[in-house]
């Protein structure tokens, strides 16, 4: 029987054909399919902060703008209902509910609140403009500027499963949270391909944090036992241990935010001290709205003017509230107000976090009390930069 004889290269040449035709047609055919690369379509934020660090205000920010759904705290749902454990064992749990909540998925919550339930079973949920307004709440309209009072009055009753059917209607989820002490534990929402987290990592010059703290001795009583791990003993932090751990945490988080950090960080963290927030607020809105991929409307401008251009210094029974105050005496008013034994036994457990962010040290009661020496120092000696960083070194 006679054989043919197919020469090689022809051989070559065909299985080139079949080889090319391949890969046109794999290139056409993954062009159909979802790149998972690609991120996804909601922009996640996450506002890391400490109590009494101005972190409400800075949701407020957030939350009034109508492209936001803002959550203040869901993590207080996780240390109410586990207040034996310490903060660090509870990071997990927190972690895991943050997570759901940027996804929308509010089942999350069944584990903490078990009972049926309405929107004001959500720790402060009134705060949000997204759960006051359509679809959550028929009340007001997507571009108003809500207030907590009116919000509680008329949208309270509303059934639980409109928190999530919101969440899904926004571009932007945008959560704060003061329950988070190690950045690293952060990581796995960080490289999460469902997940597109920022996070602003919002500070504060200790001694004004000890300022405002006082206000709230009792309110932070429990907080305050689950960060020094008393196994669910209240503490009122006299002296001043919780607040060493919460300096001991900003400077955790910024060393590991900028000191050789991983790529997955690039362009990832912002750092915002309240100081530079309340002196020129349209410059650093701007500036984490950029980052957070948002823009300023005229209807934010003038609330943001008038809510920081107040008379007052803020009332005691308001400290939890967001009002109008004067936002650059806030700040300042711990300089009158605490005694300077008090200021150097902050600066002695705060000294790293003081000097790290960038802010000045006292060494008299005069240079405490003279107003005209600023004790913040300028922010762009000491904020760390991208186009600076090389991750082969």
């Amino acid at each position: 029987m006679a054989r043919i004889r197919i020469p090689s290269t022809i051989i070559i040449l065909f299985v080139m054909v079949q080889t090319g035709f391949l890969l046109f047609m794999y290139a056409r055919y993954s062009s159909f399919m979802p790149q998972s690369e690609e991120k996804p379509s909601q922009v996640h934020i996450l506002i890391l902060s400490s109590w009494r660090s101005g972190s409400s205000f800075v949701g407020q920010l957030f939350s009034q703008h109508p492209s936001v759904f803002y959550l203040m705290e869901p993590a207080w749902h996780v240390w109410v209902t586990m207040y034996q454990n310490s903060a660090k064992v509870l990071h997990m749990a927190v972690r895991d509910l943050v997570r759901s909540v940027f996804l929308c998925d509010m089942s999350v919550f069944d584990a903490y609140m078990p009972w049926k339930r309405n929107l004001s079973d959500l720790f402060q949920w009134a705060v949000s403009r997204a759960l006051c307004s359509a679809p959550a709440c028929d009340s007001f309209q997507r571009t108003d500027i809500t207030s907590e009072m009116a919000c509680k009055t008329l949208c309270g009753r509303y059934p639980f499963s409109k928190v999530e059917e919101a969440c899904k209607t926004y571009r932007h989820v945008v959560i704060k949270e003061v329950r988070f002490f190690d950045l690293k534990v952060l990581y796995p929402l960080l490289t999460d391909p469902s997940l597109n987290l920022k996070i602003i990592h919002l500070v504060r010059d200790p001694r004004a944090v000890v300022k405002s703290r006082e206000q709230s001795v009792k309110a932070l009583a429990r907080d305050n036992g689950i960060v020094l791990s008393t196994n669910g003993t209240k503490v009122e932090d006299s002296k001043y241990k919780v607040m060493q751990e919460i300096c001991r945490s900003h400077v955790q988080i910024y060393e590991t935010a900028t000191l050789k950090p991983p790529n997955f960080l690039k362009d990832r963290y912002l750092m915002i001290r309240f100081e530079d927030l309340v002196r020129d607020p349209l410059s650093e809105i701007s500036e984490m709205y950029k980052f957070a991929d948002l823009s300023l409307t005229p209807t934010l401008k003038s609330w943001i003017y008038n809510i920081t251009h107040g008379q007052g210094p803020g009332k005691k029974k308001e400290a939890f509230k967001i009002t109008s105050r004067d936002a650059v005496s806030v700040s300042q008013a711990w300089r009158n107000v605490l005694s300077f034994q008090k200021i150097k036994k902050i600066q002695e457990v705060c000294k790293g976090a003081i000097n790290m962010l960038g802010y000045q040290l006292v060494d008299s009661e005069e240079e405490q009390r003279d107003l005209s020496l600023d004790l913040v120092l300028p922010r762009r000696q000491n904020q760390f930069s991208w186009s600076s960083f090389n991750p082969k070194h």
